[in-house]
């Protein structure tokens, strides 16, 4: 198994592409050290793993910095290393740009950018043999709509945060990459006032299912990408080619 011997944290692992990557991640040999800030959804993610002893949950508050140090600690004290991070923790807002305010602006980037920004850094001060960074951001980071803008800014700050990550980290053995979901059967997908609205309109074959983003997750962390570094992997059914 690809992920044998080998531990990866997940952030946002409560829910829809999270707990598919936790599932995928685990099934192929993985520690994981699960975070979300729900947890009831946490522990939904890991009653449906087989092997409870080889995850840690964490129950915490991604948008604050000292909250990623503490993951990181928590990870090498249980399994003595950490080889990956994925974060995928996200949150949207609908409203338009005359009407977001600053709290809006900070709340949304918080989650969405600065979180993976302090697990980053810890990355580059813990993973002391190297591993593989795995950042989910969306097609929103090229093609965004109505109401979202918030979410499409920090989604883009993140493609750009993994090719600084991905020149960085060369020298210390560390790859970054940045998956870009299409739309995905989740429950933000679900609840969006822009598709109850017909803001935005998909076709049910630009619809993929969670395990779909795991799969390109687990092919961005494994050893098989090792040439593969400061890419976008973009996981959409072909949306974006239409567009």
């Amino acid at each position: 198994m690809r992920f044998t011997g080998k531990t990866i944290l997940i952030t946002g692992a409560g829910g829809g592409i999270g707990q598919a990557c936790a599932r995928r991640l685990h099934d192929e040999g993985a520690d994981l050290v699960l975070i979300d800030r729900d947890a009831e959804a946490l522990a939904v993610t890991q009653s449906t793993l087989a092997a409870p002893e080889r995850v840690l949950v964490r129950v915490q508050d991604v948008s604050v910095e000292a909250e990623a140090a503490a993951a990181f600690e928590a990870a090498i004290q249980r399994f003595g290393r950490v080889d990956g991070v994925v974060s995928v923790a996200g949150a949207m807002i609908y409203k338009g740009l005359d009407a977001l305010t600053g709290q809006d602006w900070e709340r949304i980037m918080a989650v969405n950018f600065y979180a993976a920004a302090y697990f980053t850094r810890q990355a580059f001060n813990r993973m002391e043999t190297g591993g593989s960074l795995v950042y989910v951001s969306s097609i929103h980071a090229r093609q965004t709509s109505p109401l979202v803008g918030p979410y499409a800014a920090a989604k883009a700050a993140l493609t750009s945060l993994a090719r600084t990550a991905a020149i960085e980290g060369r020298p210390r053995g560390i790859r970054a990459n940045c998956v870009l979901p299409g739309a995905v059967d989740t429950p933000m997908l679900r609840e969006s006032p822009n598709i109850k609205a017909g803001l935005e309109v998909l076709d049910p074959q630009d619809v993929g299912q969670p395990q779909d983003i795991a799969a390109v997750v687990a092919f961005a962390l494994s050893d098989e990408a090792r040439f593969v570094t400061g890419a976008e992997l973009v996981a959409d059914g072909g949306r974006l080619a239409k567009l």
